[in-house]
């Protein structure tokens, strides 16, 4: 059935309105510590590179380690007081850091257990999140709904990490973690605020959490686009957090830059995904969906791959900085591409297990490029690091070019016929 507030507009529906500024805080206060976490780690307590590499790691690690489970729970409970639990956990968490930054008691395992116990609230939070959205938006609509929300993403982080090193440089980077924690806890209230009535999920008498999960695993590997989607992203993720590891470790480490200077990698990145965000429908619909995800995952890397040997002391810093931007700006044209079809082609039952299996495959690729950056980086160096990250980039367009993308101009509008035999029945 069409959802009536659809046709309003989205802004106009107030439970997407508030689901939509509770991300925009949180992501708002994510862009400070995405920068200040390292920071503190880096300069506080004098990490080494892999020790850098460690703490990204942790910042993935739960993703790996019950990325399955949670899609199957999620799919178990409402996921309004999911989403509320995963803020004010992630806050209690962040809030720890300045506490023991204080008392002169912060250590290096402390952060990795914070990273880690952050990561497990954002799986249950994000899986939370985006089996909630088809709930409050008609499913003609998603395309858009997911734009909107990226955009907003990139628009609130393109000032983050901006304010992120401005308070490091005045405040110190722990006090910034604590301005996160707050963003954190704006968000659970509007989440808080959500109005839309949402049963209980009932519960198969046949049900079991391997059983559940198995069905997750089916659904997504079964249907040949989505399962080359899947193996794209996490091509992508893996190699791009063996370089991202590193990145703050070469700006901050080795070319000794400033807060500022580092923030604005941050900070272009994000103006960069707000701009292809704004052209991902364009783009789409000029080239057709799968030529254009196909096209936006090689230029993204090429351009990555060109500002590498570009990071230097100098100006041709800012050079770097600007292709960094352009490759996101190619980039969100397959990432927000990719979420649309598979929300649209999902059905209800299987929403969290199949975007917890998606995050197990995609996210659960990032502490282990975390891991390999961290120990490249201590045996290599960080720019060679980065190299090895930037060229393994490219890899992930092979998983598009075989299958049916490589000249789809449409993307199907439901499963394949092998996929769709593992749906849930009533």
């Amino acid at each position: 059935m069409t959802n009536p507030h659809a046709r309003a507009g989205l802004f106009r529906d107030a439970d997407f309105r508030r689901l939509w500024t509770a991300d925009a805080v949180s992501q708002a206060g994510s862009a400070v510590t995405l920068l200040a976490l390292p920071l503190v780690a880096i300069g506080a307590l004098d990490a080494t590179p892999f020790e850098a590499g460690l703490l990204v790691m942790s910042e993935y690690l739960a993703f790996l380690l019950i990325g399955l489970p949670a899609g199957a729970w999620v799919d178990r409970l409402r996921h309004r007081p999911v989403m509320i639990a995963g803020d004010l956990g992630r806050a209690a968490l962040l809030l720890s850091v300045p506490a023991a930054a204080w008392l002169d008691v912060l250590t290096l395992p402390q952060l990795y257990a914070v990273a880690f116990g952050m990561s497990v609230c954002t799986v249950f939070f994000d899986v939370a999140a985006q089996s909630a959205l088809p709930r409050l938006v008609d499913g003609a609509r998603l395309a858009e709904a997911n734009v909107r929300l990226e955009t907003t993403r990139n628009l609130t982080q393109i000032g983050g990490p901006g304010l992120g090193g401005a308070l490091v440089g005045a405040l110190t980077a722990p006090v910034a973690v604590a301005v996160d924690a707050v963003s954190y806890l704006l968000s659970a209230l509007f989440v808080s605020r959500i109005r839309r009535p949402e049963p209980r999920p009932a519960l198969r008498r046949d049900a079991s959490l391997r059983a559940e999960i198995a069905e997750g695993l089916r659904f997504v590997l079964g249907d040949r686009t989505l399962r080359a989607i899947t193996a794209a992203s996490a091509v992508s993720n893996l190699f791009g957090t063996v370089g991202a590891a590193m990145l703050l470790v070469l700006l901050a480490g080795e070319l000794g830059l400033s807060p500022l200077l580092c923030a604005a990698v941050f900070t272009a990145e994000a103006v960069g995904g707000l701009l292809g965000s704004l052209l991902t429908l364009r783009v789409a619909a000029a080239f057709g969906q799968g030529r254009a995800m196909c096209a936006s995952v090689v230029t993204s890397g090429v351009l990555w791959l060109l500002a590498v040997p570009l990071y230097q002391g100098d100006w041709r810093f800012a050079v770097a900085v600007a292709l960094q931007a352009l490759g996101w700006t190619a980039f969100m044209t397959f990432k927000i591409t990719s979420v649309a079809f598979r929300q649209r082609i999902c059905p209800e039952p299987l929403l969290g297990r199949t975007a917890a299996t998606f995050r197990f495959v995609v996210w659960g690729a990032m502490p282990v490029g975390a891991l390999v950056g961290g120990l490249l980086g201590q045996w290599l160096g960080a720019r060679p690091a980065m190299w090895i990250g930037a060229l393994g980039e490219l890899l992930a367009v092979l998983p598009l070019l075989l299958s049916p993308l490589r000249t789809a101009r449409e993307l199907p509008a439901e499963p394949s016929p092998s996929a769709a035999r593992h749906l849930v029945r009533p």
